[in-house]
């Protein structure tokens, strides 16, 4: 019977038998909204730590994050990771209970407490049943204001830690990531992304304690609770638990000034069958009125699947599977880059053929077709990357750690959807400029050097 069914269909197929199918054409998007920020309510107690509340959503749970304006950029030269050190030592528990402790309590709330460290903020974050919000609170202020700072697990960490580094600089990508931004930040907490084993054999608990006072206090912390909760109940638990903490120092973020000076560099890595491409420089940051114009115009460029750069070396060429070109939001420093793996024989080809799309961009206007379909996707991304309490509050903490206005975010939409054609090739012209970019590969050199010399049409020196 079943050879049978296969002739058939096969005859049907042959014949045209089949009724042809009319091509389906997608319906036309819906007008685009823009993101609403829900109604807060902001509390300033007298020790300078501030309480935002975000009643949002029907699902019984509260997301809490004490953000602390403070991070990797604090750190001085001999101090990288330092702050990711005393995040991992914070979770050994507090003076009142041990982490396992800490982590029972906060199972029996429904959620798990999470210490972290970013460049800007470091947090203590969970979700919780929302009428376990106020406990939560003050469980996470006693780990916050009281922790044991256990010497013995101390070697555990750093052991852990110089494991975690090995195995990440063994990755072309990171030692590609390490070199570029060293030559974007030469003197800045941004250019130094990876400590040595040396520096991480060295801290002790009392340089851990010490960057605790100096860059952890009231001042910079905010409490963020975003979802069902009881503001009341939520408002007391936190001025019992933290309005007594003390101030501490206000927040200081150094600020970066980025070399300009344009870099080629190889990173030897013999018999790589893929080159690791870096390619940028420095851009205005999100507080510049230039900026959101010039993310759009990065996800025309190589910022998105659909973008250029992409569909010319990955779809047409198969030089590459998952290139991207970024905007890194640094504070009052942007920084654009694009990022590819690409075949050790594609090196200098690849290279050409991204000088070649930025310089296309730089020439011609995209379409109004081209730029609305980006502009739709990114703002429909945009929204519903905001539609969760956690988003909510991401996007809060983006906008107190750049000094931004609300309206960074409720115009967005609008603001994203009035940029133009003629716009996206003028910023191409004035801030993606090849001419002045810093080239960070890792690959094997006898293969690509020669390479990017003809694609640059420049001699290397090493």
């Amino acid at each position: 019977m079943k050879n049978i069914f296969s002739s058939l269909l096969a005859l049907v197929l042959v014949t045209g038998i089949l009724p042809a199918q009319e091509k389906q054409v997608p319906p036309q998007g819906g007008t685009p909204k823009n993101f609403t920020l829900p109604e807060k309510e902001v509390v300033q107690l007298d020790n300078g730590l501030q309480l935002v509340m975000v009643p949002y959503g029907s699902i019984p749970k509260a997301s809490i994050q004490i953000s602390i304006k403070t991070g990797n950029i604090n750190e001085g030269e001999d101090q990288v990771w330092l702050s990711d050190l005393m995040a991992d030592l914070m979770e050994e528990g507090s003076t009142t209970r041990s982490a396992r402790q800490i982590a029972d309590e906060m199972a029996g709330m429904g959620g798990n407490l999470n210490i972290g460290v970013g460049l800007h903020n470091s947090s203590l974050s969970t979700s919780v049943l929302y009428e376990f919000a106020p406990d939560a609170i003050r469980l996470m202020a006693d780990v916050l204001r009281n922790p044991a700072w256990p010497e013995a697990e101390l070697d555990r960490l750093k052991s852990d830690m110089k494991r975690s580094l090995a195995v990440q600089l063994s990755r072309p990508r990171a030692q590609a990531q390490r070199d570029f931004y060293a030559a974007v930040y030469p003197d800045h907490p941004y250019g130094r992304i990876y400590p040595t084993d040396t520096q991480v054999d060295a801290y002790t608990v009392d340089d851990i304690k010490a960057f605790y006072e100096a860059q952890v206090g009231a001042r910079r912390t905010t409490v963020y609770v975003a979802g069902n909760f009881d503001a009341k109940a939520v408002t007391q638990a936190v001025r019992e638990a933290l309005g007594d903490w003390r101030e501490g120092e206000e927040a200081n973020y150094p600020v970066a000034e980025p070399s300009v000076s344009p870099t080629v560099k190889i990173i030897d890595r013999p018999g790589a069958p893929q080159s690791t491409i870096f390619y940028g420089l420095p851009v205005p940051d999100p507080s510049h009125p230039d900026y959101l114009a010039l993310d759009v115009t990065n996800s025309i460029l190589g910022g998105s699947f659909a973008s250029r750069i992409t569909s010319n070396i990955r779809e047409d060429k198969g030089y590459t599977y998952s290139p991207t070109s970024i905007m890194a939001a640094n504070y009052k420093s942007g920084l654009w880059y694009e990022r590819a793996d690409v075949t050790t024989e594609h090196t200098g080809a690849s290279l050409s053929e991204i000088k070649k799309e930025i310089a296309r961009l730089q020439e011609e206007p995209p379409t109004q077709e081209e730029l609305d379909g980006i502009i739709n996707y990114e703002s429909g991304i945009f929204v519903l990357q905001n539609s969760s309490p956690n988003g909510i509050i991401g996007q809060m903490i983006f906008l107190d750690t750049h000094d931004l206005d609300e309206s960074f975010l409720t115009n967005k939409v609008a603001n994203m959807h009035a940029v133009t054609p003629g716009q996206v090739s003028e910023l191409t012209r004035k801030y993606i400029r090849p001419e002045d970019m810093i080239l960070i590969v890792v690959g094997d050199k006898k293969k690509i050097e020669s390479q990017l010399e003809q694609t640059l049409e420049i001699p290397l020196k090493q």
